[in-house]
């Protein structure tokens, strides 16, 4: 038992002698290549111990996204009872390209052990955009080349008929097939349906209702994009161009790690080594043809008027006896399937003693992934003059109705109107008419000639030119003059850019720190975090007027000493910055964590203000 205990002890004391031992320093350079026009990629600096004062190179060809990210990681290996420990360093930037060439990135450098050391210059070739797609996000290391997903997400617009009459109803309606994740649809160009009367039937409240469909053996999502009913206009053959849409494709694939990988990546990421590119995708539809045939000449009735569809006819009148002078309404109705919109009422025939006024007319219209139905009326307001029996005779309305393949005429049926002699007070006095917006007075409609010898007199004071008027002039003179001043004024301060951003640097943070304390309540540690960093870099950025490109450590300490802040604040300044990047992954109390960072950030920017201003 002795014997086991001084074999353990003399390992311990070996142990602590050989976990010194370090591996030399080395500080590489990990980018990819090549990469595309407007492709996002990431460049890092691995640094193979532990240094400090890290200057990033000058990136002037390619535009930076974000950086540089700090990563930290450690190692421990223990072979043949001799331990090594390893620190690695990763400094990391997110770049896209603007430009098609080849450019030299140069040389990054970091001091360690007092001793300064540089990385090596990496070439990067940028190409041409692959086939219209550009990047939008994910995972930059990603060397293997794009597959086509053209079969993976398509768009297809399907008619329910491509052969017509002319104006008939058709129902043209737009799927997404997709076996990989999509998001972002916009509609990016429509179709002119140049020949076509449309309407947007769409019905989807603003989300997509997807389903599972077998397509060619494979199974796909489907969702409907957009439904259109359309009315042909014209005869012949029209073509429906393609609807444009894009959106973002998430696509799997291999990660090749032969030129270079994040290992914060690897740490979070897939552990099979696989990656997710989002990849914006542009997808058309096939362009549709649709035939239009003209409607038949043949039997075709007098009192048509164009209407197309299956449709009903009514017509009624609210009373069929009255006096003279008295008011009542016939309503025509047509209801059914079919561009009621568009449709045409037929016209009714009056005795010559009646009069007539303009119909009123009304639609009620629904339109539903069947297509559009409804009913269109119109109310006619009607007076006798004379007293006797009267009839209105039948009206007439034809239609064709295209799934028969003929004319139909239908006809409402005679209205009988009794119409008694009215009381001689009723000549003069006024009548209400249903339906309409003003009142008539019969027998007043013409007035005579005044012939009276009348004299015109100015009543009350003139206001033109009075004080009052005057006053009031000189004051809409003064406001006018004063809103000019003031709007110059407001033009020439948004102009200076940075002094606006200089004035509301604080005010801004301030809206995003409440943010961070909304999200520190709701123990959401990740938004928390990304709004706290958002305020202290938004806020040293508009402060000291340095492009979200050109932020970095050294930039804020360098720009805060130059403006006369006390080292000591510009210390705890980078302190908290630096505390930002790692606190979510310190030991510890998160909620604690969250909060001290918070007051430490609410000081900080309160004292750098003041120093600030």
């Amino acid at each position: 038992m002795k014997r086991k205990l001084l074999y353990i002890i003399a390992f311990i004391f070996a142990s602590a002698y050989s976990i010194e031992a370090q591996t030399d320093v080395t500080f590489n350079t990990i980018c990819k290549k090549q990469v595309s026009v407007g492709e996002q990629f990431q460049v890092s600096y691995e640094l193979n111990g532990d240094g400090k004062d890290f200057k990033s190179p000058n990136f002037n060809n390619f535009e930076v996204i974000g950086g540089p990210f700090k990563s930290t990681s450690s190692s421990v290996q223990i072979i043949n009872g001799s331990v090594s420990k390893t620190n690695t360093q990763t400094y990391s930037f997110h770049l896209r390209a603007i430009k098609e060439g080849t450019f030299m990135i140069p040389q990054a450098s970091i001091t360690v052990d007092k001793k300064k050391i540089t990385s090596e210059p990496c070439e990067i070739n940028v190409v041409a955009s692959r086939n219209g797609s550009t990047y939008s996000g994910g995972n930059s290391n990603n060397t293997t080349q794009i597959r086509d997903v053209s079969r993976e997400v398509f768009l297809e617009a399907i008619p329910n008929k491509k052969k017509v009459f002319l104006g008939e109803q058709i129902m043209l309606t737009y799927k997404i097939y997709y076996t990989i994740p999509i998001s972002q649809l916009s509609v990016s160009k429509s179709p002119s349906y140049s020949g076509f009367w449309t309407k947007d039937v769409t019905d989807n409240n603003g989300t997509l209702q997807q389903s599972a469909i077998m397509r060619d053996g494979q199974q796909y999502n489907v969702a409907t994009i957009q439904e259109i009913v359309l009315f042909p206009q014209k005869t012949g053959k029209l073509t429906i161009d393609p609807l444009d849409i894009n959106c973002i494709a998430q696509i799997r694939q291999q990660r090749n790690r032969s030129q270079g990988y994040d290992p914060f990546e690897d740490f979070f990421g897939d552990v099979l080594g696989t990656s997710y590119t989002n990849v914006r995708k542009d997808i058309k539809s096939q362009p549709i043809t649709i035939e239009v045939e003209p409607l038949p000449t043949a039997n075709k009735p007098e009192s048509f008027n164009g209407a197309v569809g299956q449709f009903t006819f009514t017509s009624k009148i609210d009373k069929s006896e009255l006096k003279v002078n008295e008011a009542f309404t016939l309503t025509l109705t047509v209801s059914g399937k079919g561009n009621i919109e568009l449709l045409e009422l037929p016209k009714p025939v009056f005795p010559p003693d009646f009069e007539v006024y303009d119909p009123k007319i009304t639609s009620s219209v629904k339109d539903n992934a069947l297509g559009i139905n409804g009913s269109k009326k119109a109310e006619y307001i009607i007076i006798p003059r004379v007293s006797g029996d009267f009839n209105i005779e039948q009206t007439k309305f034809s239609y064709f109705n295209p799934s028969l393949g003929r004319y139909e005429t239908l006809s409402s049926e005679v209205h009988k109107i009794q119409v008694n002699k009215g009381e001689a007070t009723t000549e003069n006095g006024a009548i209400y008419t249903p339906g309409q917006a003003d009142i008539k007075y019969l027998g007043k409609d013409i007035q005579h000639i005044n012939t009276n010898d009348n004299k015109l007199n100015i009543i009350g004071v003139m206001f033109f030119l009075s004080p009052t008027y005057i006053i009031i002039l000189i004051l809409m003179v003064v406001i006018f003059i004063t809103a000019i001043i003031i709007n110059n004024r407001k033009n020439k301060f948004n102009k200076n850019q940075v002094l606006v951003k200089n004035k509301q640097a604080t005010k801004v943070a301030k809206k995003r720190l409440l943010s961070a304390y909304n999200y520190l309540k709701d123990n959401n540690q990740n938004g928390f975090y990304e709004e706290f960093s958002q305020a202290l870099w938004g806020y040293i950025s508009d402060k000291l007027n340095i492009s979200r490109s050109q932020l970095s450590m050294d930039t804020v300490k360098e720009m805060m000493l130059n403006k006369n802040v006390s080292e000591d604040i510009v210390n705890e300044f980078v302190d908290l910055l630096n505390s930002c990047e790692f606190a979510r992954f310190a030991p510890g109390d998160p909620n604690k964590r969250m909060d001290e960072l918070y007051h430490k950030g609410i000081e900080s920017i309160t004292k750098a203000e003041k120093l600030l201003k």
